[in-house]
């Protein structure tokens, strides 16, 4: 794979694996009819989709009819919030206060439907506990929304914990959806565990091409948006079979067990080896600040850290000057410039304001880091407020 050793914004968007990028262009050409015609090609077609489906399904280990082909994360975030619409139901959606704008924002635009959003608020460890879940269920909530790892902070959240809280609660159980972008493919996750309802999958974080996602769903509901009837009603629209592939490639390269754990592990290593390098740093803050001492509560693949001195925006110039390219956050929150996450977490305002995130492909090695960890030192006398 021809991956630039000096691109640390993985969390934002991978390089495509060239091969799996081929191999699904060879496919959508061979099989180039709409899935949904009846003459021999689009048969061949849609034989050919449901392919990629069950086989998607054998990694995820999952039914392939409770999977769903969509255009991306977002959308795949927006359906089972959005289906909530059908239902003359007017209750509560309790979401974190650490969600990805995809879910924090489509959220607050059902307000105008008459639903109330209540925030479910995390620790200054940037994690939300089942019992913090609870506290803010009511008795009409209709929905829970918790993302599996946090993208700006890497702060895996205890969904299975949550998914159990929330079986034990009396009467009508809200459904659980997950924000898995940051998790499949990254971190064994399950997502046949008992309670998760809905789960949303990205393929471009994961070596596959832009535009393209998966939406688990445990059972089906109406979906709010219609159309042809495509993907069981859920997704209407013509099926792309060439991200459909390539996302089925991906996950069998980055979410197979014994491959996910494997790339897991040897990243672990690499990340401590990188954040204990950067607590050398003078005015280098650690977010959060505990992460050093619980690893384990933290995704290897994202680092979020801060420089005294030196606004964020600053430090991901710098370095975009010398060839290595990081980001203040997420990507889809950069232009705004804020930073809720930290605000949730009840960072002060000049650590968050001086704050980036690092992020991490299985292809970089040592040497890579090693290199990203001058660069960093370097802009850090440059630019830094001297201690």
């Amino acid at each position: 794979m021809n991956i630039s050793a000096q691109y640390f914004d993985w969390a934002a968007s991978a390089p495509q694996n060239p091969e799996i990028a081929a191999e699904a262009l060879d496919i959508a050409q061979k099989y180039a009819a709409n899935p949904s015609s009846v003459h021999k090609a689009g048969i061949e077609a849609r034989e050919k989709l449901e392919e990629a489906r069950k086989r998607c399904a054998d990694v995820l280990n999952v039914k392939p009819e409770c999977l769903v082909f969509t255009s991306g994360g977002t959308e795949s975030n927006h359906i089972p919030l959005v289906s909530l619409l059908q239902k003359p139901i007017k209750g509560s959606i309790v979401i974190s206060a650490i969600e990805h704008a995809a879910v924090r924002e489509q959220a607050l635009a059902l307000r105008h439907c008459g639903r109330r959003i209540i925030t479910a608020d995390c620790g200054k460890d940037g994690i939300v506990s089942a019992d913090e879940v609870l506290k803010k269920c009511e008795g009409d909530t209709e929905m829970v929304c918790i993302m599996a790892v946090n993208n700006e902070t890497g702060a895996i959240q205890p969904v299975y914990k949550i998914a159990d809280a929330l079986a034990s609660l009396k009467g009508r159980r809200p459904k659980l959806h997950v924000d898995a972008v940051q998790a499949a493919g990254k971190i064994p996750f399950d997502f046949s565990y008992t309670g998760i309802d809905s789960a949303a999958v990205s393929a471009h974080k994961i070596y596959g091409c832009r535009g393209i996602g998966l939406l688990y769903t445990a059972s089906r509901t109406e979906s709010f948006l219609k159309g042809g009837g495509q993907e069981g009603g859920m997704r209407s629209g013509t099926e792309n079979l060439f991200g459909i592939w390539s996302l089925m490639r991906c996950l069998e390269t980055c979410a197979e067990k014994t491959a996910c754990t494997a790339a897991l592990e040897a990243q672990k290593e690499k990340t401590a080896f990188f954040i204990g390098a950067l607590q050398k740093i003078p005015g280098c803050t650690i977010i959060p600040e505990a992460r050093a001492a619980f690893p384990d509560l933290y995704s290897p693949w994202i680092v979020q850290a801060s420089f005294k001195g030196i606004p964020g925006e600053v430090a991901v110039r710098a370095l975009s000057e010398r060839g290595f390219y990081i980001s203040t956050g997420s990507a889809c929150s950069a232009r705004k410039n804020k930073r809720p996450v930290l605000s949730a977490m009840k960072i002060d305002e000049e650590t968050a304001r001086n704050s980036v995130r690092f992020s991490f492909g299985s292809m970089q090695t040592h040497k890579d880091i090693e290199a990203l960890i001058e660069a960093v030192r370097e802009v850090n006398a440059l630019f830094g407020q001297k201690i």
